[in-house]
């Protein structure tokens, strides 16, 4: 049985939530797991030892829409970065699977190791994915050369080539059953509280919103506008009783959402290459989107409001699955892995 690196990127709470169902399932079919998690610290307990922390090469949410890049250049240490992709021993384990981690791909590109990338952001990466109008090769070119991989599992909203599958919707979520309380639940971590609870208040006096914030260490109160900090549990809790869903036009909420059969709206966020993707994705599912939560955007958030809908999508429980696919490919059958388009 095989020695198994498996990396994650630690910044945003996606695909830390996809360990949660992924590192279970990997205990299960491997002699030996190590965990590695990189970037700034989690939001979400994690259930599991992990046993190398990285600093990497985290992204530091802004509070106005989108990245903050003067941050994140302030705490992208390189020294630090390239000592770490130089001591850690990527040669040591039988197989590394990816998801979407820096210091990870490029130990393993330094050495000509194999590195499996298991993410969303492989399948963002197809050619048969969605794409917006509008191309941007700058961000394109991100994507792909920040945790490179030499073989690409992916996932998305739906099936868009060979090689993509549904989403991993964790347990947690697959086992909840929704019911409509009357709430919004709102996560846009790359706005701050005062911004959120200003537009809101703004756009409607009377809706309930539950307002999720990074930014935020203690629960508030402002009006119809209660603001929590990111907690995994309440935040699960507040999806499940919710009537609807503002958020980010990242993956794994979107996805959540969508499963439970809740209303979604979404705001990708600014200069970010995969999540304006996933808008477009998310688009041709019948899924409303706005730029920004400036005034000439709120007439498009009060229509989702009084008119949205729930999207039917179908998302079997096929992690397991996935994870059998890959780990036969890669270690016992010596076949050449499905690889994504670029």
């Amino acid at each position: 049985m095989p020695r198994v690196l498996y990396a994650i990127q630690g910044t945003g709470n996606g695909h830390l939530s996809r360990a949660l169902d992924i590192v279970p399932l990997l205990q299960q079919r491997v002699s030996h797991l190590d965990v590695l998690v990189s970037g700034p610290p989690a939001d979400l307990a994690l259930p599991f030892s992990v046993r190398h922390q990285c600093h990497g090469l985290g992204f530091i949410f802004g509070k106005k829409g989108g990245i903050s890049f003067i941050k994140t250049f302030w705490q992208l240490n390189s020294t630090a970065f390239l000592r770490e992709m130089r001591r850690l021993p990527v040669e040591s384990y039988d197989l590394v699977i990816n998801d979407f981690e820096p210091v990870s791909a490029w130990a393993c590109r330094l050495r000509q190791v194999p590195c499996v990338a298991l993410s969303h952001q492989s399948a963002v990466l197809s050619e048969h994915a969605p794409r917006p109008y509008t191309d941007d090769p700058v961000g394109r070119a991100v994507l792909r050369h920040y945790a490179p991989g030499t073989a690409h599992y992916g996932f998305h909203f739906e099936r868009y080539d060979a090689g993509i599958h549904t989403p991993v919707i964790r347990r947690q979520v697959r086992e909840l059953t929704p019911r409509n309380d009357g709430h919004y639940t709102v996560y846009l971590p790359a706005f701050d509280e005062a911004t959120l609870v200003n537009r809101l208040r703004y756009l409607s006096r009377t809706t309930r919103w539950e307002v999720f914030s990074k930014h935020s260490r203690q629960e508030s109160e402002h009006g119809n506008v209660r603001v929590r900090p990111v907690s995994g549990a309440a935040f699960t809790d507040s999806l499940a009783r919710s009537a609807g869903v503002l958020c980010g036009a990242g993956f794994e909420t979107p996805a959540e959402a969508l499963f439970l059969r809740k209303k979604l709206l979404v705001v990708p966020m600014k200069n970010q290459y995969e999540q304006i993707c996933n808008a477009a994705a998310l688009a041709q599912l019948g899924v409303p989107m706005v730029k920004n939560l400036k005034d000439k955007h709120l007439a498009t958030v009060d229509h989702w409001l009084q008119n949205g809908r729930s999207i039917p999508v179908d998302y079997p429980d096929e992690t397991a699955q996935v994870l059998d696919k890959l780990l036969l490919e890669q270690l016992r059958a010596g076949v050449k892995p499905v690889s994504l388009s670029s």
